[in-house]
């Protein structure tokens, strides 16, 4: 039967592939990829030659019909995104919920996802937490975070490099210069990176080592 596959990629070390990924990147008919320079590492790395079409933020509305059309005649879609599982702050909730608004099949797999290793070696607790993904960058960010300084549980949050020690700042001055937190940076690569203690201490941290690579922040709740 014809359907929607979400792939899950590796964020980084491309060991963290499963062998089901891999099975299904080699038997759907197209894969919708965010990026398809960075995707096509990826196939090449693993010799598998696949039809792909782009699929990312600025286009998903355009392309959701045609898709769809797509599955609807006959082909098994797989979806992928540069890294970790679509829809988690990548493309890929619009195309889930056509589908599933037009009766189509939606298949999942598991596989990466960078928050799940950021909060487990945090030393926060897990069991109870809540994700955020990336802030707003101006309107609503100030309420976003006066919000999140009454949460109870971790909270786990995105950031890029060049807004790190911004978001450091606003930390202190919505939840206290005392808070733990814990800044994960190249989850799964060579430089891999985690920085554990008070706000204070991480921004010191990142105030004299330069910010690089795409951020995870877990954060204490109240």
């Amino acid at each position: 039967m014809s359907k929607l596959i979400i792939i899950p990629t590796p964020i980084g070390n491309l060991e963290d592939i499963t062998l089901r990924a891999l099975r299904m990147l080699k038997e759907v008919d197209v894969i919708l990829a965010e990026d398809t320079r960075q995707t096509k590492k990826l196939l090449n790395h693993f010799a598998i030659e696949k039809h792909m079409i782009a699929h990312h933020a600025f286009n998903e509305h355009h392309t959701l019909s045609q898709i769809i059309q797509r599955i609807k005649s006959g082909q098994t879609i797989g979806m992928v995104s540069d890294g970790g599982t679509p829809a988690i702050s990548d493309p890929g909730f619009l195309l889930v919920r056509e589908c599933v608004k037009e009766d189509i099949a939606v298949e999942c797999l598991p596989g990466a996802t960078a928050f799940v290793p950021a909060l487990v070696n945090s030393g926060l607790p897990c069991s109870s937490f809540v994700f955020e993904g990336f802030l707003p960058h101006k309107k609503g960010r100030e309420t976003a975070l006066k919000k999140l300084s009454l949460e109870t549980r971790t909270i786990i949050l995105y950031e890029s490099p060049n807004r790190i020690v911004k978001l450091m700042e606003e930390l202190i001055k919505h939840f206290g210069e005392s808070r733990k937190v814990s800044v994960s940076r190249e989850l799964s690569k060579m430089f891999e990176e985690t920085v554990r203690g008070t706000v204070t201490e991480v921004l010191q941290h990142f105030s004299t080592h330069e910010p690089k690579g795409e951020f995870v922040v877990v954060i204490e709740g109240v």
